[in-house]
């Protein structure tokens, strides 16, 4: 009840909009009574993040062109991160803004979420990965996703005139290109 009305709160008024006060007053707890379930503010949302790595695996999976050749997918899947950023922003900027805010260290099961969306990429990325060990199949999913983000971030931002002006399919599609390029070299 106390996530699904801080997701709410998150929609509305951003990550800063979220307070313990709010969410108790909402689901008529006190704020005390609502940290006896949460250790405290960044423990809940941590659990909302926990949920949006979900929602975004699943969102990843069910759009990664199954079937198709490792580049097909790997562009399906950085059309919807886009897309998932552009649907859910404000979840979307909190697994970003309020962790990188408060620098807390991530749980082991939060790690195993983030990592389970990396393992999209990692799965797409095998097929063109020749003799490379598993570690640099890792590396470069990791590499190739922060770039993605940051072509993301650019267009939630609306900042992408400060790169060209390119909309981010162009430049997805040429990152993708070059970075696979070298990758399969």
């Amino acid at each position: 009840m106390a996530l699904t009305v801080a997701e709410s709160i998150v929609s509305r008024e951003g990550y800063k909009g979220l307070s313990a006060r709010k969410v108790a007053k909402a689901i008529g707890y006190t704020v005390g009574t609502l940290y006896l379930v949460f250790e405290n503010l960044d423990d809940l949302v941590l659990q909302i993040n926990g949920r949006t790595l979900d929602a975004l695996y699943e969102w990843l999976r069910a759009r990664r062109a199954n079937g198709s050749g490792a580049q097909e997918c790997l562009v399906a899947l950085s059309e919807a991160y886009i897309a998932y950023a552009e649907t859910e922003t404000p979840r979307w900027n909190l697994l970003f803004e309020y962790i990188a805010e408060q620098g807390n260290e991530l749980p082991t099961w939060y790690q195993a979420k983030l990592n389970r969306v990396f393992g999209l990429v990692e799965v797409a990325l095998a097929p063109l990965a020749g003799h490379r060990a598993n570690k640099e199949i890792e590396q470069a999913a990791r590499i190739l996703w922060a770039s993605v983000h940051g072509i993301c971030t650019l267009k939630i931002r609306q900042r992408l005139e400060l790169v060209g002006g390119q909309t981010t399919d162009e430049m997805a599609s040429m990152l993708l290109d070059n970075f696979l390029k070298a990758f399969t070299a």
